[in-house]
């Protein structure tokens, strides 16, 4: 078995786009780098700019995926290499890292014996889905859905773009009296109930439900999607929300144009978080 990486260097702004591309081109492993203080000897972007580096078993899996992402970023500097032979199984995990937000405890497996037993915790095996808990966005929203909750005792939660299903289970965790989960990917549906069937969860509605066929309204609406996407949805995913809104996966020049969107639809925004070069965005109905 041959391995290569196709390793892409973007514009930050061009970071969320790329990962869902070549995650859409079903790669064997997913890397990125967006930001400095990397691991020694690894190249770290440049100022203002991102890595995302992709594995495939072979070079024409990895050549098909260089031209994908350069049909949507003609500007993408691509390089091919084949891989030094590691054993990969256990190399990607040091990559892995695990997160406390809260009351939360969020990592994965080969980290449980770190989580402090105080906390409640939610043991994500990293795969093809996204949201493992060390990525700010889902870390910002974590904190997000640990504050509404320790204020809103059983309170109804809508995760849109669930990925792993970390922010639905964490809420589930939390005292939710009705978690519905929906993404539009059945991978990262199969793999969300996996992984609520791992932490012993029951009772999230887990599906590829469209916002359309989700019933009812939410005392809080949490997506971690991309910018564009939530602009998108900003029709759909408004109605939805009883109380409040959080919005992740926006990098700091997009988030007034994100926050404009839903102000217009009659929510109140809030102060927003950051974390490095993401924001999240929470909103009020009033």
């Amino acid at each position: 078995m041959a391995w290569f990486s196709l390793t892409a260097d973007v514009k930050h702004e061009e970071l969320e786009r790329t990962e869902s591309i070549l995650h859409d081109c079903e790669p064997s492993g997913l890397e990125v780098r967006d930001g400095p203080g990397g691991m020694p000897g690894i190249r770290a972007p440049a100022s203002g700019e991102a890595i995302v580096v992709a594995y495939f078993d072979g070079k024409v899996a990895a050549s098909k995926a260089e031209k994908e992402l350069k049909k949507s970023n003609p500007a993408a500097r691509t390089t091919i290499e084949k891989v030094e032979d590691k054993d990969w199984s256990t190399e990607w995990k040091t990559r892995i890292k695990n997160v406390t937000v809260g009351r939360l405890w969020v990592g994965p497996p080969w980290d449980v014996e770190k989580a402090a037993p105080h906390l409640m915790r939610l043991v994500i095996e990293p795969k093809m889905a996204f949201g493992t808990g060390d990525h700010p966005t889902t870390s910002l929203c974590l904190a997000a859905v640990d504050m509404f909750m320790a204020a809103h005792a059983g309170a109804s939660v809508l995760d849109i773009g669930t990925g792993t299903g970390v922010l639905a289970f964490a809420a589930a965790k939390l005292g939710a009296s009705r978690v519905v989960a929906t993404d539009n990917d059945p991978v990262a549906v199969a793999l969300a109930k996996e992984a609520a069937r791992e932490n012993d969860i029951d009772g999230v509605e887990i599906s590829t439900k469209s916002l359309k066929q989700v019933s009812g309204t939410f005392d809080l609406v949490v997506a971690n999607i991309l910018a564009n996407t939530l602009i998108e949805l900003a029709p759909l995913i408004v109605p939805k929300v009883g109380k409040r809104l959080v919005l992740a996966g926006i990098l700091a020049p997009q988030a007034e144009s994100v926050s404009g969107t839903f102000v217009k639809r009659g929510l109140t925004a809030l102060e927003p978080t950051a974390q490095g070069e993401w924001v999240r965005l929470d909103f009020e109905r009033r």
